[in-house]
């Protein structure tokens, strides 16, 4: 057959079970585990229930989440490269997970075995539907007919422009994360204070700054946007959320007004990073002119 190359990723993009298929995208999935079980990533098995795991988050459960190993990634890789493809994997930032460098590993072993394909793996510094995001633009590149290194090179010098505003919700499950205090997690439960969150330059999640109340966290988003959105650049504008749907439905309605983008995709934050994420964070994705340090 004549070679052509294929554009994989992970599981964390955060892409709906009927995108992924649609879209025939070739993904590794990371793992969750709730009381000893582990389970690959919900949009990873075409079947379960988002709003099921989010109501174990609100009962109290507390699941941890596994990267890939490079056992995987041989796994994953090895039968695309057997039926003759070139790969270019689009890998969950090195800033959250131990992932990226898996696959690294596992291309490197594996262009030993295959030294006629070409395996590159690229750390998005990027998350959820923020790296779903960058995927869909590498995407839409290979299918105006750009070369697997053309798209490489953009991606590598535009993944710092895919912006992530995050508002968080539940400050308890933060706090059982170890990721606030306890003083911080009743207090600010208590006054209404919401996290305003993104992922800087070397792909971790920081806090940049915290809200009075849910309606006032959400416009902070949308100012942030107003501030660094280039329109030209952004054909579709991505919103993923821990099951609070309407609001995300509003925030698109509110996207779509102020800046003329016609397309809004929505999902569920996935079971891996939902599993950090807690209940009702929401977090808006887009193309800015750059990330905040």
């Amino acid at each position: 057959m004549e070679n052509t190359y294929l554009i994989t990723t992970d599981s964390t993009t955060d892409f709906d079970p009927a995108y992924i298929k649609e879209h025939d995208i070739h993904m590794v999935p990371l793992s969750y585990v709730v009381d000893g079980v582990s389970h690959p990533d919900l949009n990873a098995t075409e079947t379960g229930d988002y709003k099921a795991f989010y109501d174990a988050l609100r009962a109290g459960a507390m699941p941890t989440t596994s990267q890939v190993t490079p056992e995987e990634g041989i796994r994953f890789f090895e039968p695309l490269l057997q039926q003759g493809y070139d790969i270019l994997h689009l890998a969950f930032t090195s800033g959250l997970s131990g992932t990226c460098g898996s696959m690294m590993v596992a291309a490197d072993e594996l262009r030993e075995k295959y030294p006629e394909r070409k395996i590159t793996v690229i750390d998005s510094l990027c998350a959820s539907l923020g790296e779903g995001l960058l995927y869909h633009h590498m995407r839409r590149l290979q299918d105006e007919g750009k070369s697997m290194e053309e798209v490489a090179e953009w991606t590598e010098r535009n993944k710092l422009r895919l912006c992530h505003q995050v508002i968080a919700d539940d400050l308890h499950h933060l706090q059982r994360g170890g990721r606030v205090s306890k003083t911080a997690a009743v207090f600010g439960t208590m006054l209404g204070i919401k996290p305003i969150i993104h992922v800087n330059n070397e792909g971790k999640l920081i806090p940049v700054g915290k809200a009075r109340g849910r309606k006032a966290g959400i416009e902070s988003l949308l100012k942030t946007m107003e501030e660094k959105f280039v329109k030209e650049d952004n054909d579709v504008v991505y919103i993923c959320h821990a099951d609070c749907l309407e609001d995300a439905q509003q925030t698109a309605r509110q996207i779509k007004q102020r800046f003329g983008v016609k397309e809004v995709y929505i999902n569920y934050i996935g079971t891996v990073i939902g599993s950090h994420t807690g209940c009702g964070t929401m977090a808006i994705f887009f193309l800015g002119d750059k990330r905040d340090m």
